[in-house]
């Protein structure tokens, strides 16, 4: 995992899991392993509510991946948590600040991220343009996007 600020100001101090952690962001890293990480996953789940998992897999091959990722590219939030445990390949989230700054999470192999629910964030693939992660959710349904710029759209004026 790595995590920079997208613009740092002058002199600005390095972002760290601390900067994540402000804004309730949760990381982990995970042993890889299709038996020894599910325990762990199964402790989160108990303790956070999640009910549902399920694995999702984008890569260059995926039938309409330009149209899967543009879902994800804007801003937007859930009112649930989401949740991503990396198994292979790897992403990247960009996550507001506390001040409303980008912070740019590159998650890899073995990295657990959730990122909370209500907080506006955004996910692109790396060049590789793969990823392989387990999802968890609260509710059957899954989650549903609600895009930043909407909401701003639809204020009354």
């Amino acid at each position: 995992m790595n995590v920079e600020w997208l613009d740092p100001g002058p002199g600005q101090a390095p972002c760290t899991l601390d900067d994540l952690a402000a804004v309730g962001v949760l990381y982990e890293h995970l042993i890889v392993d299709p038996v020894a990480y599910q325990p762990p996953l199964d402790r989160l789940k108990a303790a956070r509510g999640y009910v549902e998992q399920d694995v999702i897999e984008l890569h260059p091959q995926t039938p309409k991946l330009d149209e899967i990722c543009a879902k994800f590219i804007d801003e937007h939030l859930h009112t649930d948590d989401e949740v991503r445990y990396v198994l292979e390949g790897e992403g990247i989230f960009d996550i507001r600040s506390s001040d409303d700054r980008w912070m740019r999470v590159t998650v890899t192999e073995g990295d657990l991220l959730v990122v909370p629910a209500n907080l506006h964030h955004r996910f692109l693939l790396t060049e590789r343009k793969h990823i392989r992660c387990v999802r968890l959710f609260k509710d059957s349904a899954g989650w549903v996007p609600h895009y930043r710029h909407q909401a701003s759209v639809a204020a009354p004026a």
